[in-house]
């Protein structure tokens, strides 16, 4: 079927109280199985490629966007495709030409204000083109190895009233809250502010979408559905399960050298995590 709107996806998951999947890719096996896994779900999914899987391939988008693009108009189930976490005015400005109906442009790092005017100009852009557009307010942390921010910190956590101010600044479609969780996590331990999600999600008009959220336990993440996040961000989550599959299958075949034995091991297993996923996000809240 045709690729999806990344923006209807999410403003219809808004509507109903419920939230779409959103999963980074990095190869064409993390393709291939966050289509297979959302099909074994019958769910819509979003298909991500962040601006450090464009470095790791090499800084060249369309190869693996045009891999996406295909397989997301050979699925059972509707597909959208998310240009995530996007620093780069050059990366953002090939969003359209290579298939992508959404971006999200973080100028997390910058100050305020600095943050406020960037994200302004990316808006205008993107919206010119047609783009559905997230932003990140506060700081999420873990992006690149760098540690999180103690949770007392400045700028640790999203405020709602500055949220309100830097939506209405900005004109962006959605916004990436920080409320506790922390990206690249390999444990699920993390512990939401759900006090703080639901003052959030008062204060805003516009879907909120929640990163670094495979180190968020199960039930984190259905009351973090429950209170208003729209878009679940996972990539981490995919990479252990592919990792671990491959780990043990090359333990238990040291002879094995054809990669295609090893690569569909993990590309199981990373649709198994999918499907999973899927259904825990569509979890009723308790």
């Amino acid at each position: 079927m045709p690729l999806a709107p990344t923006g209807e996806l999410v403003t219809r998951a808004a509507a109903a109280r419920s939230a779409v999947a959103a999963f980074n890719v990095i190869t064409l096996e993390h393709i291939e199985a966050v289509v297979a896994g959302a099909e074994s779900a019958g769910a819509p999914v979003v298909l991500q490629v962040s601006e450090n899987a464009v470095k790791y391939r090499y800084g060249r988008l369309l190869p693996l966007a045009r891999a996406a693009v295909a397989a997301a108009e050979r699925a059972a189930v509707p597909v959208a495709l998310h240009l995530d976490h996007v620093q780069s005015d050059e990366l953002l400005r090939q969003a359209s030409d290579a298939g992508f109906s959404s971006v999200m442009y973080d100028a997390a790092r910058l100050s305020y204000a600095a943050n406020l005017a960037a994200t302004r100009a990316a808006a205008d852009w993107a919206h010119a083109q047609g783009l559905w557009i997230e932003a990140e307010l506060g700081q999420i942390g873990g992006k690149d190895g760098r540690p999180p921010l103690d949770a007392h910190a400045p700028g640790a956590r999203t405020d709602p009233g500055r949220a309100r101010d830097f939506v209405a600044g900005t004109g962006v479609d959605g916004l990436a809250v920080a409320i506790g969780s922390v990206h690249a996590m390999t444990t699920r331990t993390a512990a939401l502010d759900h006090g703080l999600l639901g003052r959030l999600s008062a204060a805003l008009t516009v879907p909120l979408v929640l990163h670094g959220s495979s180190g968020v336990p199960d039930d984190g993440l259905v009351a973090a559905v429950g209170g208003g996040i729209a878009k679940v961000n996972v990539g981490t989550a995919l990479n252990i399960a592919m990792t671990m599959a491959i780990r043990t299958f090359l333990a238990a075949h040291p002879e094995a050298v054809d990669s295609r034995k090893y690569l569909s091991v993990g590309r199981e297993a990373m649709a198994r995590e999918v499907t999973r996923i899927i259904g825990v996000l569509s979890r009723p809240p308790a």
